[in-house]
């Protein structure tokens, strides 16, 4: 009877556990539309968002850095510490030169990536010639739109991409919750002699 009663009191922990999950998954999934509706108030929020991650993380590194003076990696420790801050600073006072910036780095991205899946395709035609040909063009397409209306594109590319980002991590951490909740339900019903009990 104790082991039957931790074993219930384990799947109802796994089963608040992954119903919390599906819970922030939701969160996650709205907040992602909203950003998508959004875009120029995602923009902001985001490049805010990686200014202060980047200060924070700059701030601790240097704590860090002093704490472990003396050893070969204090320089440069202290050194990508201060870079990181002055980042950080940079990318909170001005968030839109900022965005302006990292959209004109994924563009470039897109057309380099582009170029190379549309070139390595025609030379390799592998298995997946088709599929990697349009990747391909895709990026390079992408790419075109984003380079050819900068730096107005800077004011929705950066919050789309983040929107999205939170939209499918939220349906991921959605489906991870709800299948993980089945599992438990499953398992329980199961009971210890593994198999169903009747209706």
């Amino acid at each position: 009877m104790a082991k039957a009663g931790k074993r219930t009191d384990r799947a109802t922990r796994l089963h608040r556990g992954f119903g919390l999950l599906a819970a922030l998954g939701v969160i996650l999934v709205l907040a992602g539309l909203v950003g998508l509706f959004y875009t120029a108030v995602a923009t902001l929020t985001s490049m805010l968002l990686f200014g202060w991650l980047l200060l924070i993380g700059g701030i601790v590194g240097l704590l860090h850095s002093i704490q472990a003076r003396g050893t070969s990696f204090f320089w440069l420790g202290v050194v990508v510490a201060a870079l990181n801050i002055a980042a950080g600073v940079v990318v909170i006072r001005l968030p839109h030169a900022a965005a302006a910036a990292l959209t004109m780095f994924a563009a470039l991205l897109f057309l380099s990536a582009g170029l190379f899946r549309l070139v390595g395709s025609m030379v390799v035609r592998g298995p997946q010639f088709g599929w990697t040909l349009l990747l391909g063009a895709f990026d390079l397409l992408l790419g075109i739109l984003v380079l050819g209306h900068w730096p107005s594109s800077s004011q929705y590319v950066i919050g789309a991409f983040f929107s999205l980002a939170l939209l499918f991590d939220g349906l991921g951490l959605v489906a991870t919750g709800y299948g993980g909740r089945r599992i438990v339900g499953l398992v329980s019903e199961q009971g210890p002699s593994g198999a169903i009990p009747p209706d």
